[in-house]
């Protein structure tokens, strides 16, 4: 009954701060009608998300420890799944994903299918497991189910090394989100949007932890939907007359692939890739050329510049002569690699392409096997790093019962479905939207939109659309757009007010502070939990835990900012691959820990470092990034993938370790028991 009452409650205040979030929107548009300046409009939504983030964070502030590491444990199924559709909807998936469908089509959908197959995989093999264990981390669970001789610590220690390495990857990535979003919408600078987003973050699980961050998501939920479907669905009453893209954007598919087909046969568009071309032989050329090339190039720009500043140059001229000779490459090296890069990606645009709307679409049956192959792995990959992920799991500990923890996996699969079967429709209509309104159209009535967004970033734009054939019309081959854009613009792509535009702003970065709160707390918790208190001060009072873990958790949040602030590309691009190390790490260890009673500690241990050093070293053997080359990939299989034979190899060798080493005692077969029990 008091469950029943408390659920009520909760139900009635989220009702009227929805209706309140409603009312402040259109009150906003009211005010922008009037007259009030955009960068105003701006300033409000951010400044007023945050302060609502902000007061949950101080009316569920406390030091209790159940109710700091697990929210009390009376958390209601259909708000946790609302949480958990929150911590899950991070930057990525609220920005990231309609970018990636737009620009690849049927390949996109391997993360939408990947993230969701993993939330049954957590209902099935996870989720109720642990809730039933009862504590408040996932190294608390592996570390108690291999305890080993004597209580060996070494795989508790091993899940916290992991849950920390993939946590941090992840959180530096939504502080980076939040450093960009209000950095664009209110024009404070990059480092000083991360800084107030920070803030927010700190206030949200320094004051209250997994409480406050619990109601605080759930808040954040309701604008990450309200803010996405807005504009979505006025995209869909614009072009089909019906409100509902989901059920519309279908009937859309054959008229883009009919343009595709057409604009791919145009003179116009034959004209550009023919440009494109060229430029991409030259630079054969210069590589073919090197070392002499690149001292020719670098000695053309210093001659330049020496003469606009013994010259009559003006000051505008020597500053971009100035910058042109600072971005030239610095060496041999460097130049063969930027020059390959550029050469690549002329190649790609001087081709029509194939079909983006047919499954694994390419030049011939190998490439398209290839395609098909990198495609299931990604997929696998995804749902195995995604049943492992620890800032996801920790969720489930958060509900009064195991049969609530079954609950709400599937209130976080309905949430988290109602905006991912909305991303392939906005990918969609946006696309037809752009091939309508923009290709064909004349250089001098381009949209406010596309100058707007190429002028943020000026040395890399994010969108860029310049007149290679100079015949003054707008070729498809001729517009460049980053993904990530995508879901920001759509607003000024549909014509809807500079408010809705500033409400997908606010989704956004609702959507990464969500996930930023939930990372640094598992951090925080792991860290102070596993290894303070379950290793280096056993007897230290519950007072004395949450402390520890509020010091972490403000130490790590400066740490993140402070990377995030630096724009590390390098890592960001490392987020993806994430999810096989989370997979190959933890994924074998949790599930055979749940469901084979003869896993044992030594398994564990060999288990957990066969698959992450696999892992790690098919990333560095293949990525370029750590001067790997992909052409010595495994059956082609891209390092993104790296978990589709870091979790077998894992699985393989906890299995024979297991089988060549001691069973384990009978408290932990009756631990499996347990747990294993409804």
């Amino acid at each position: 009954m008091a469950s029943g009452k408390f659920t009520q409650k909760l139900t009635l205040y989220y009702l009227w701060y929805t209706l309140l979030f409603l009312v402040f929107l259109i009150t906003l548009a009211i005010l922008e009608k009037e007259g009030v300046p955009r960068t105003w409009i701006g300033y409000l939504f951010m400044f007023a998300t945050i302060v609502i983030y902000a007061g949950i964070g101080l009316v569920s502030r406390t030091s209790d420890i159940a109710e700091y590491y697990v929210a009390g444990r009376r958390v209601p199924a259909v708000f946790n799944g609302m949480a958990t559709a929150a911590d899950w909807l991070s930057a990525a998936s609220f920005l990231s994903l309609a970018g990636g469908l737009f620009l690849q089509g049927f390949d996109g959908l391997a993360y939408i299918i990947g993230w969701t197959g993993g939330f049954c995989l957590v209902a099935m093999l996870i989720a109720p497991y642990i809730r039933k264990f009862g504590q408040y981390t996932i190294a608390d669970f592996l570390g108690t189910r291999f305890a080993g001789p004597q209580n060996n610590n070494l795989v508790r220690i091993l899940a916290v090394s992991a849950t920390v390495f993939i946590s941090f990857i992840y959180v530096v990535a939504q502080i980076y989100g939040v450093g960009l979003i209000t950095s664009r919408f209110t024009g404070v600078d990059f480092s000083v949007g991360i800084f107030l987003g920070l803030a927010s973050i700190l206030v949200c699980s320094f004051l209250g932890g997994m409480r406050a961050i619990t109601w605080t998501q759930v808040a954040q939920y309701i604008i990450i939907i309200v803010a996405f479907m807005i504009p979505v669905s006025w995209l869909s009453l614009k072009h089909a007359d019906n409100p509902v893209p989901q059920i519309s954007y279908g009937e859309f598919l054959k008229e883009l692939v009919n343009k595709e087909q057409e604009f791919a046969h145009s003179d116009k568009e034959q004209q550009v890739r023919t440009i494109y071309r060229q430029r991409a032989d030259v630079l054969q050329r210069q590589i073919e050329q090197l070392p002499a090339s690149w001292l020719a190039g670098r000695d053309e720009l210093q001659r330049r510049l020496d003469e606009l500043k013994s010259g009559n140059g003006s000051l505008i001229e020597i500053k971009n002569a100035s910058k042109n000779l600072a971005r030239y490459p610095k060496s041999e090296t460097e130049a063969r690699q930027q020059w390959q890069d550029a050469r690549n990606a002329l190649l790609s645009k001087s081709q029509a392409g194939y079909a983006q709307y047919t499954p694994y679409a390419a030049k011939d049956q190998k490439e398209s096997d290839s395609k098909r192959n990198n495609f299931m792995a990604l997929v696998l990959c995804l749902m195995m790093g995604t049943a492992a992920l620890p800032h996801v799991l920790t969720r489930y500990y958060t509900t009064p019962s195991v049969t609530e923890a079954r609950d709400s996996v599937f209130w976080s699969l309905f949430f988290i479905m109602l905006l991912y079967i909305t991303i392939p429709a906005l990918a969609i209509l946006v696309k037809f939207d752009i091939y309508t309104s923009l290709v064909g159209s004349e250089f001098s009535k381009l949209p406010s939109w596309v100058t707007y967004w190429a002028n943020i970033d000026k040395l890399n734009p994010l969108v860029s659309i310049i007149d290679v054939n100079r015949d003054g019309i707008v070729q498809l081959a001729e517009i460049v757009m980053d993904g990530d854009i995508i879901v920001l613009a759509t607003p000024e792509i549909a014509g809807l007010p500079y408010v809705v535009s500033a409400l997908v702003a606010a989704g956004g970065l609702a959507a990464a502070l969500s996930t930023a709160d939930g990372l640094l707390l598992t951090i925080s918790n792991s860290l102070s939990h596993d290894i303070y208190y379950k290793i280096v001060d056993p007897s230290a009072s519950t007072q004395k835990r949450v402390t520890m873990s509020k010091l972490i958790l403000l130490v790590v949040a400066l740490i993140a900012a402070y990377v995030a602030s630096l724009k590390p590309a390098d890592i960001l691009s490392l987020v993806g691959a994430a999810f096989s190390v989370a997979a190959s790490t933890l994924f074998p260890a949790l599930v055979l820990g749940i469901f084979w009673k003869r896993a044992n500690y030594q398994g564990a241990v060999a288990g957990m470092i066969a698959g992450f050093s696999l892992c790690i070293f098919y990333m560095i053997y293949t990525h370029p990034l750590f001067g790997g080359n992909p052409a010595l990939q495994w059956g082609n299989i891209a390092s993104i993938s790296a978990g589709i034979f870091g979790v077998p190899f894992g699985i393989l060798t906890m299995i024979i370790v297991s089988l060549c080493t001691p069973a384990p005692d009978r408290q932990t077969t009756d631990l499996v028991d347990h747990i294993r029990c409804p």
